[in-house]
């Protein structure tokens, strides 16, 4: 064979490869990723599997534990395994800017006036209004803790807490619990004495921590009894109590909350599917039926207003809820989270 011939011949089985993952890539059946937990079995029943139904395709699941790095290590691995993920606000305003996201076509998710401020963006859109909150079990504490200065009292209420792994969350409830105001919490926490402050009064009691990182865990660690109260995401606890017939509260005053929103991956072989699955799950009558499941308040503005009243007094966008709860800082965790990550792996190793 010439030099010439060889040359042609390898360029034509180059192509031949390069073609035949390109159609392996767009074979793939649209993945969905989210929370996992009761959420996710909700989503499946509501979002999933009636998008799979209508479109005659198949819809595969998966789950995560968030974290800009894992959306990271996708895209630079090349054509993405995943195409729509739920993210936390941080993990889209640093992806959108990395460009790890598709943008998305809004006049498929019925325009952008139709969603909350907060849940709209050039790469996501709101999928849930959640809070991260003070949790019990109310069958084995029967003084109810009121605030986070009652979870740091473990005189009044002995035993372990729960709490998230790493500083988000844990910097703001150390706050709450020396007596910053709800309203005043990122202000205090934008200087250098504020964060001092709040290592100090974790200090205190971090020989009571169980720290979770998933979602799933503090609901089996008060279940167990291993905790006498944690932090918990407040759908998860509505939704243990539904399924399982516990009797966990949620303590509003001093909660955070944050919208989840929907993104695709950049690359992503399914990315028109990918955003029909979106505009579906985002429809007001779909989006609706959310809260009879798992109580996480819709960014959808029709949605969140067809909410029957029995239904609403769990979610965190309840206005009594609301009431003394603190939203989370996104641009504030975006600017000081590796600094933060760093002393707080440091003081736990401590």
């Amino acid at each position: 064979m010439t030099l010439a011939k060889k040359l042609t011949f390898a360029a034509c089985l180059a192509a031949l490869v390069a073609g035949a993952a390109v159609t392996s890539a767009q074979a793939r059946d649209l993945t969905v990723v989210s929370w996992g937990g009761n959420y996710q079995d909700a989503q499946k029943k509501i979002y999933f599997e009636p998008f799979a139904k209508k479109t005659g395709k198949p819809v595969l699941d998966e789950s995560w534990d968030g974290g800009i790095g894992v959306i990271a290590a996708k895209i630079k691995a090349g054509v993405p395994n995943w195409d729509v993920v739920q993210v936390e606000s941080e993990e889209l305003a640093l992806g959108c800017a990395d460009g790890y996201y598709e943008k998305l076509d809004w006049s498929k998710l019925g325009g952008k006036d139709a969603y909350l401020p907060a849940a709209v963006n050039d790469c996501g859109v709101g999928a849930i209004v959640w809070s991260t909150a003070l949790s019990y079990d109310a069958d084995r504490l029967k003084e109810a803790p009121q605030s986070w200065a009652d979870f740091w009292d473990t005189k009044k209420f002995p035993g372990k807490r729960g709490f998230r792994r790493g500083p988000k969350y844990a910097l703001e409830f150390a706050l709450m619990a020396d007596g910053v105001p709800p309203a005043d919490v990122y202000k205090v926490l934008g200087t250098p004495e504020g964060v001092d402050r709040a290592f100090k009064k974790l200090d205190e009691l971090k020989p009571n921590i169980v720290w979770w990182e998933s979602g799933a865990q503090p609901l089996q660690l008060l279940a167990s009894g291993e905790v006498v109260m944690t932090t918990a995401y407040n759908g998860r606890i509505s939704g243990i109590n539904k399924t399982e017939g516990k009797n966990f509260k949620v303590v509003w005053p001093g909660s955070l909350y944050a919208i989840d929103s929907w993104v695709i991956m950049k690359g992503s072989p399914n990315k028109d599917a990918a955003m029909d699955f979106i505009a579906f799950a985002n429809v007001p009558e779909n989006q609706v039926k959310l809260p009879e499941y798992i109580a996480y308040g819709l960014p959808n503005k029709a949605a969140a207003a067809a909410v029957p009243a029995n239904l609403q007094k769990d979610l965190p966008t309840a206005p009594e809820n609301l009431s003394g709860a603190v939203a989370l800082d996104a641009d504030y965790w975006i600017d000081n989270i590796e600094e933060l990550n760093k002393r707080f792996n440091a003081w736990l190793a401590k």
